[in-house]
């Protein structure tokens, strides 16, 4: 559905016979509003636009749209504008709304969440945790289980290794054969490494890494779909949690990054105080095409550096953001020509 009258919001009446019938139980695009010029719009629309059970999407030139206006929109687009101001992306609305058509209920999900930000890491992760894992019941979940097929996991015998010298910890995912795909064990000890730092002070400084040609393709797609239940999948987040142990020691924390960094690669070292990013990283949330949401930590994480609307954007359409637009938008600090070099073997 595209509109281009605001005022239709205005009504508590009509915003609520266009929510019901704009639900995504009826319709599954997204709601785009389309403003050719400076909008003269009651603010009382803005609440009308975060109630809506769906998508909306603002089409409209930067410059002249008021920012309260912006943000009461799930993703905001100024197509033709080179490197729009945010909540702005420069971008087309087709491929969003395709992918917001295929996946509707993990789509609303997503901005649902992203709507209503909690006031502390830990609820939002709690948050985070209970929508995911309620997806991971989906139907569509489900299909594209039966399309992917079977898989064999591919276990490491060091998944992680741990360095420490001079009051640095240095913690490299080690599983360069599947680009650092995070699985239970390397998941495991990736806690027990962070654990350990926040309870020593005299380790000064934290640093991720990723061995081999990615920091971290996100998440093992063989796991996927092997949890018992979503109960247990919610319990073992709301307990065993990278993202929310990096976020325990973030002031003492940089992510040195590198190659593709997708899902988890970038949702869980975005907690980090400092992320470095080499030249030849890439960014990705790309788990909306699996019928899922962000489920590392990154509906937290991501918008704390580039907002809500940049964060939907991203995880709705599963682009690619390249070094350096990462670095405009402020989702790593410092873009590199090559990372420090690695200290070294592990010594424990």
């Amino acid at each position: 559905m595209d509109v281009s009258d605001l005022d239709l919001f205005a009504d508590p009446g009509t915003a609520a016979v266009i929510a019901e019938q704009h639900s995504v139980l009826h319709e599954q695009a997204p709601l785009v509003v389309r403003l050719a010029s400076a909008p003269d719009v009651d603010p009382s629309v803005a609440a009308a636009l975060r109630a809506l059970p769906t998508v909306t999407v603002l089409l409209a030139d930067p410059e002249t749209t008021p920012p309260w206006l912006a943000d009461a929109f799930d993703v905001c687009l100024a197509a033709g504008h080179p490197d729009p101001p945010p909540p702005f992306v420069d971008a087309p609305v087709e491929p969003l709304r395709a992918a917001v058509a295929a996946h509707p209920e993990a789509a609303l999900a997503l901005v649902a969440l992203l709507r209503d930000p909690r006031p502390t890491a830990a609820a939002g992760l709690a948050a985070e945790s209970a929508v995911y894992a309620l997806l991971l019941g989906s139907a569509d979940f489900h299909r594209w289980l039966a399309e992917r097929g079977p898989r064999s996991p591919r276990p490491a015998a060091e998944p992680v290794l741990v360095r420490d010298d001079g009051g640095v910890r240095t913690i490299t995912l080690n599983r360069p054969e599947v680009r650092n795909a995070v699985d239970r064990p390397m998941r495991d000890a990736l806690v027990a490494a962070l654990q350990g730092a926040t309870m020593d002070r005299s380790i000064r400084r934290v640093e991720l890494r990723g061995a081999g040609s990615a920091f971290s393709a996100g998440g093992d797609l063989a796991e996927f779909g092997t949890v018992v239940d979503p109960a247990t999948a919610h319990a073992v987040r709301l307990t065993i949690h990278p993202g929310a142990w990096v976020d325990r020691v973030a002031d003492r924390t940089v992510a040195l990054l590198h190659g593709p960094c997708i899902g988890a690669g970038i949702e869980v070292p975005a907690f980090a105080r400092r992320v470095v990013a080499a030249i030849d990283a890439t960014f990705a949330l790309p788990e909306l095409r699996y019928g899922l949401i962000p489920g590392a930590g990154g509906t937290v994480s991501v918008p704390r550096r580039i907002g809500r609307a940049r964060t939907a954007w991203l995880a709705l359409t599963g682009s690619v953001l390249d070094a350096a637009t990462a670095g405009r938008w402020g989702l790593v600090d410092e873009v590199v020509d090559e990372l420090p070099a690695d200290p070294g073997p592990s010594t424990r």
